[in-house]
């Protein structure tokens, strides 16, 4: 998979800040400066929204003299821990292989440094001091209701708009002492960022023959360490003060990407597949919902503590195709994930599903085993409860313009909202994602109208 992670560490930010993009899609979150440790937003992590998400992450982490340093430069999230080189991220406990130093471990003093996977899981992270938004993906009561963000900071943040500036796409991504390359690979697929294209595959998948071309067996520790690596320092960074959700694309979204060469209004290449070739087109979605399977296990062994499928062209399938070639897979991913933390003794995170504009399935994803089922801004938060029932969580819903009002109307959208969904069984976000040139301000203005209208529905209810 082509979902690459990295951190950029910036010195004195107090504020601990998770940046991503995925070309015209983007997830994360902000906390509002000095407020952490009384909010109850997740922090979000590993980008795959339409499946090629990048990471970034501005943690609150000392640098050097020289300025911000890349994790495989010296940064010290947690000075006094040890971590052990075994197979994927690091673990501050040492497993097997000699125990080193972190800053020594990340390749402080040592180019090109890499910390790999340790199978056995992380251990040592801080006790979490804010779990209400765990407790309402899982159906428990909260006193509040929580909120966060997708698509937020790598589009609407100056400063991360000022570091993509500087620098190429997977540069940024990527820590420059690990790698230089401006490509990746994907499956054996070569994938670009095009500057105001997003990310573009120079030879797509055109015929059935071209599946022989990728690969079928997928390392995600080997190709993806350095993501796990992320989520693993951040997680400790975060020091228990909210969650960090992990991210990943669902495989039609990805299909449709590796066949149109990049992002489509109409997918009728990716489409034509499943009417002129269904049966490649399912070896190809197998292929991926077993990748994203894998690679959503590792975000969990590494440190996240709740995960996000976004199936972001749902709404380019009519019922019938997403019956066919998505349904099944977005199942088989809930079910492959969970079997599979559970044989490797790991945290059974909750899971959500996003698939933009696929009301018609809504009562379909409310079975599919996830504990809390996305939607987008345009359908009523009533339709929705009644299609889903009443033991699912929904994630949702106000259309990212309403961003662009005045505060005073933005916390009455919020009000009406919370009315439609009520506070429990509950997490609200934006429909879609935030666009670049929206305030941050107003988008406090959001977080701060959902906790202060939540507690007070709460009180009075």
């Amino acid at each position: 998979m082509c979902v690459h992670t990295g951190l950029q560490l910036r010195s004195g930010d107090t504020t601990g800040r998770i940046l991503g993009t995925c070309g015209d899609q983007l997830c994360g979150h902000l906390e509002p400066q000095g407020s952490l440790p009384h909010t109850s937003h997740p922090l979000c992590c590993t980008g795959a929204d339409r499946g090629w998400g990048q990471l970034m992450a501005g943690l609150p982490v000392p640098t050097g003299p020289a300025g911000p340093k890349s994790p495989q430069a010296g940064a010290t999230a947690a000075p006094d821990n040890v971590i052990s080189r075994t197979r994927g991220w690091a673990s501050p406990v040492p497993r097997e292989g000699p125990a080193v130093p972190l800053k020594e471990a990340l390749g402080g003093d040592k180019e090109g440094a890499f910390v790999t996977m340790d199978p056995a899981g992380p251990k040592g992270f801080p006790k979490l001091k804010n779990d209400t938004f765990l407790r309402a993906a899982r159906g428990e009561e909260t006193e509040h209701t929580p909120v966060w963000c997708m698509r937020q900071a790598g589009r609407y943040l100056p400063e991360f708009r000022e570091t993509r500036a500087a620098q190429d796409f997977f540069a940024t991504c990527r820590s420059p002492k690990l790698c230089c390359e401006l490509t990746l690979q994907a499956l054996g697929m070569e994938v670009v960022m095009v500057p105001g294209k997003g990310p573009t595959f120079p030879e797509p998948l055109k015929e059935v023959e071209d599946l022989l071309k990728l690969r079928q067996k997928v390392d995600v520790t080997a190709e993806l360490g350095y993501v796990f690596q992320a989520i693993t320092l951040t997680r400790h960074s975060l020091e228990g003060k909210v969650p960090l959700i992990g991210f990943s694309g669902a495989p039609w979204t990805l299909m449709s990407y590796m066949i149109e060469g990049g992002g489509s209004t109409t997918m009728s290449k990716a489409k034509s597949w499943l009417y002129r070739h269904p049966e490649a087109s399912h070896q190809l979605l197998r292929l991926l919902a077993d990748v994203v399977t894998d690679y959503l296990v590792g975000q969990v062994a590494a440190g996240a503590q709740a995960l996000q499928l976004f199936e972001s062209h749902a709404g380019h399938l009519g019922p019938e195709q997403f019956q066919e070639f998505a349904l099944p897979y977005i199942r088989d991913i809930a079910r492959g994930v969970k079997s599979k933390l559970k044989a490797e003794a790991l945290p059974l995170v909750p899971m959500i599903v996003f698939a933009k504009d696929a009301h018609y399935a809504l009562g379909d994803l409310a079975q599919a085993g996830y504990e809390v089922v996305g939607l987008d801004w345009t359908i009523r938060p009533q339709e929705a409860r009644a299609q889903t029932g009443k033991n699912i969580t929904l994630q949702g819903n106000l259309d990212p313009c309403a961003l662009y009002a005045p505060k005073e109307k933005i916390g009455e959208l919020v009000k009406k909202m919370l009315e439609g969904f009520g506070t429990q069984r509950y997490i609200a976000n934006l429909g879609h994602g935030l666009y670049p040139d929206m305030n941050p301000e107003h988008v406090g203005a959001f977080v701060e109208a959902v906790h202060a209208h939540s507690r007070h529905i709460n009180k009075h209810s």
